[in-house]
């Protein structure tokens, strides 16, 4: 077997375990965002549902091309390219930063829960 065939398979695939990874990133962060209510956005000043629904939507539908692509045969890296990367961080803002403040405040806090704990 010569060593540039050995090289091209392990090349593409690594670049599908990246795209299956970064799809499955994606796909979590937009299903996230769907069952969350447009309320609790607003009440922990994280924008609003609809800003972060297209832009992991957005994530979505990238991933969802850049691992199509790499299944279909035709990407190499250039499947992962600035729009992959834009799609990744933004899912990974979203689960980080957005996703904690959104489910502690879906969650709903009684009147005798303090900042520690129930008193």
């Amino acid at each position: 077997m010569d060593g540039r065939i050995l090289i091209y398979f392990v090349e593409s695939g690594v670049y599908l375990v990246l795209a299956v990874v970064a799809f499955a990133l994606e796909s979590w962060a937009f299903f996230d965002c769907l069952r969350h209510k447009a309320n609790a956005f607003e009440a922990v000043s994280k924008r609003t549902k609809t800003f972060w629904l297209a832009l992991t939507g957005g994530a979505f539908l990238v991933g969802l091309f850049s691992l199509l692509s790499q299944l279909g045969g035709g990407g190499g890296a250039s499947s992962l390219g600035i729009f992959g990367l834009a799609a990744v961080t933004a899912a990974s803002v979203y689960l980080a930063d957005v996703r904690p403040a959104v489910k502690d405040a879906g969650r709903g806090r009684g009147r005798n829960m303090g900042p520690y704990g129930p008193w």
